[in-house]
């Protein structure tokens, strides 16, 4: 068993190693144009891909690598009283946009995580996102599910294992904090 999750996760990385590595450069060029022109990185994702979108989001305020100033990166999935509110009072696939709404400003950068591609309270906030003039960087993975063909550039994980199309999420998320890094050496 060991050895098979080993080996899926090495193809996997190959896939993407193969067939992504332009998508990510160029994701890396739009989060590196957000932080240069002095807007910020809101992101969003449901479960495992909420964890993943408060760690870059820490790795932009914190630091990634280089010792640098604070960056804005914001996770929306971190404020439980706005997520219970808005969820309470207009429904849980309004929890996102309605945070993205009264944070972003024109210029900003969405970066929505989801393994399907179809959680609706992501795709809510690529279209808030769209009306505001900010820019949308999907990370997805089986189909790219609607947000393949919603978002500015969408990286779709060449996976329908749920854990792989994750483990890939977070080596783009690092890939993505390490071209920010480099604004600052």
């Amino acid at each position: 068993m060991v050895l098979e999750e080993l080996l899926d996760h090495r193809n996997t990385i190959q896939k993407v190693i193969d067939e992504l590595s332009q998508d990510i450069e160029n994701a890396c060029l739009l989060i590196t144009e957000t932080i240069k022109n002095g807007n910020k990185v809101l992101l969003a994702g449901n479960g495992g891909s909420a964890a993943d979108a408060q760690h870059i989001a820490a790795e932009l305020t914190g630091r990634f690598v280089a010792e640098r100033k604070p960056l804005p990166g914001i996770a929306l999935s971190t404020d439980t009283s706005a997520l219970t509110a808005i969820a309470n009072d207009y429904g849980y696939d309004q929890v996102f946009s309605r945070q993205f709404e009264a944070l972003a400003q024109p210029g900003d950068l969405f970066i929505g995580i989801s393994t399907s591609g179809n959680s609706t309270s992501i795709i809510n906030v690529i279209d808030s996102a769209k009306k505001i003039g900010c820019k949308t960087l999907g990370l997805t993975g089986k189909d790219g599910g609607k947000m393949k063909d919603a978002c500015d550039i969408t990286i779709v994980i060449p996976s329908n294992v749920t854990a792989r199309i994750q483990e890939m999420h977070i080596l783009v998320g690092h890939i993505l904090c390490k071209a920010v890094d480099g604004l600052f050496i």
